[in-house]
């Protein structure tokens, strides 16, 4: 076996990721996918037997452990370090995709699907959205802030960013996720 057909598996899955942070998820299809993955249909379902649903589950579940994995190396220098760390992440993917990629995970939760994907890949959204989150409350927790109000400030985070991400694509500017990550670095500051 040839180290590319080897490795077709993960092609499929990173190459679902790009195309639901790009395309969102109903025109994320597994043909699309193996094509762009430059993997074989046939194989695709072999990985796969799930079809689409397994796919797309693994496709945010993988996003989803890249950014907890960055996000826990920024907060290992403190919440407010971690916290600078998360935003230039994603105002990095905003500025080189000029504006076309979004968020795989948020992509996942906010689409309603055309078929039977739903369930599955909501449940991943929110499992990976609940990582981050409780990472966040950790790290503000441990800079001082009482558990209940450091968990309230890890969700007002991640539902800031990935709202300032949508309002970027839609007005093809990084000012409002400049606003809004100047306005979450002065509280936790």
């Amino acid at each position: 076996m040839s180290p590319r057909q080897s490795d077709a598996r993960q092609r499929v899955v990173s190459t679902a990721a790009e195309m639901l942070a790009r395309h969102g998820l109903n025109a994320t299809s597994i043909r699309e996918m193996a094509k762009r993955a430059e993997a074989p249909v046939g194989s695709t379902y072999h990985h796969f037997p799930g079809g689409k649903q397994q796919v797309v589950v693994e496709a945010v579940q993988f996003a989803g452990a890249q950014v907890s994995a960055s996000l826990e190396r920024h907060l290992q220098a403190g919440a407010a370090a971690g916290l600078r760390g998360f935003l230039a992440m994603w105002r990095e993917i905003l500025l080189r995709s000029d504006f076309r990629l979004g968020c795989p995970v948020m992509a996942a939760a906010v689409e309603e699907p055309i078929d039977e994907v739903a369930a599955e890949a909501l449940s991943a959204a929110a499992q990976v959205f609940s990582d981050w989150e409780a990472k966040l409350a950790a790290s503000l927790a441990t800079q001082g802030h009482r558990l209940e109000s450091a968990s309230r400030l890890a969700t007002l985070i991640i539902a800031s960013v990935e709202g300032a991400i949508v309002l970027c694509k839609a007005h093809r500017s990084i000012a409002p996720f400049d606003q809004i990550a100047g306005e979450l670095e002065r509280l936790v500051a």
